[in-house]
């Protein structure tokens, strides 16, 4: 059963977790001052506690109460807040996101939200939430209500139904930190974008700053196999374009990378299901949306770091 906003909020300031809807997916809410609550997401995702989380607030003013933002930082804010935009920006009381939550960083990642559910019920709260995806660290992210229950529901005192996720891939993660802007994870928000508010972007190697970099990260239990021109035997193909596999497996029949990221992950944990040989994946276009696509695609097939 779904919890209205403001019981979620209570659940958060019990020190306990909630399922909240985002554009994006799913995500797994702590009380970002919290550290036991924050504690409770690594234990129940698995997840590696050198990965920051990012702190979800309700709007840049409260972002900034937390964060330190330069001229790049509030225009990146003014363009693409509220959204699927996640800036990395030097904190500026550590108080209100703990430590743990920041991986022990002098930087925070926060972002503010479009969806309404999301925004509800941080209002609600009234302070920043740390939300990493919903998913067991590792496993595909959750883009459904039933499947983020599925996941870690077992955890969690309150769960928000928000309705399938209209982005289905995270958040663009981008640093502005020291006078440098640098796209450190690609997402819906793509780099021409970005580079049309604030300019060229700078080569970083700050990944460390940045949630969702493990090498093995989104990853079904069936392998995963990328640029594949068929299916092999035993293989389920997650198509693209028209005429590519069958249908009800396609990303996007018409070749739409929009619509292909937001199936992505349901149609990987929906595969995974069917318990195949391993998963194929047609070539995406790494274009626009097709970075953050081949990127979380990538990763799934456990081919970057």
């Amino acid at each position: 059963m779904s919890a209205t906003p403001q019981e979620a909020a209570d659940a958060l300031k019990a020190g306990a977790l909630i399922l909240l809807p985002t554009e994006t997916v799913y995500g797994l809410g702590a009380d970002a001052g919290n550290p036991q609550a924050v504690a409770a997401i690594f234990e129940a995702k698995g997840r590696p506690r050198f990965n920051p989380l990012i702190s979800h607030v309700a709007d840049a003013a409260a972002a900034a109460e937390i964060a330190v933002f330069d001229a790049a930082a509030q225009a990146l804010a003014d363009a693409f807040w509220p959204g699927p935009l996640t800036l990395v920006a030097p904190v500026r009381d550590a108080g209100r996101v703990c430590d743990l939550a920041r991986a022990g960083l002098d930087s925070v990642a926060i972002r503010v939200p479009a969806h309404p559910m999301a925004r509800a019920v941080l209002a609600a709260f009234g302070g920043p939430v740390v939300a990493p995806s919903a998913n067991r660290s590792g496993r595909p992210s959750p883009t459904t209500f039933d499947d983020a229950v599925e996941e870690t529901g077992f955890a969690v005192a309150a769960a928000v139904d928000g309705g399938p996720c209209q982005v289905g891939l995270e958040s663009t993660v981008v640093s502005v930190v020291d006078g440098r802007v640098a796209l450190l994870r690609p997402g819906a928000v793509t780099r021409a974008q970005i580079e049309a508010v604030v300019g060229p972007l700078a080569e970083n190697g700050e990944g460390r700053r940045s949630p969702g970099r493990l090498t093995l990260h989104y990853a079904p239990d069936a392998p995963v196999r990328i640029e594949a021109a068929a299916a092999r035997p035993g293989e389920i193909l997650l198509g693209f374009g028209p005429g590519v596999g069958e249908t009800r497996w396609s990303l996007s029949p018409s070749g739409d990378l929009a619509q292909a990221a937001a199936r992505l992950f349901r149609l990987l944990r929906e595969a995974d299901r069917t318990r195949p040989v391993g998963i194929a994946i047609s070539p995406i276009p790494a274009t626009g949306l097709g970075e953050a696509i081949n990127d979380r695609l990538r990763r799934a097939a456990g081919f970057v770091g």
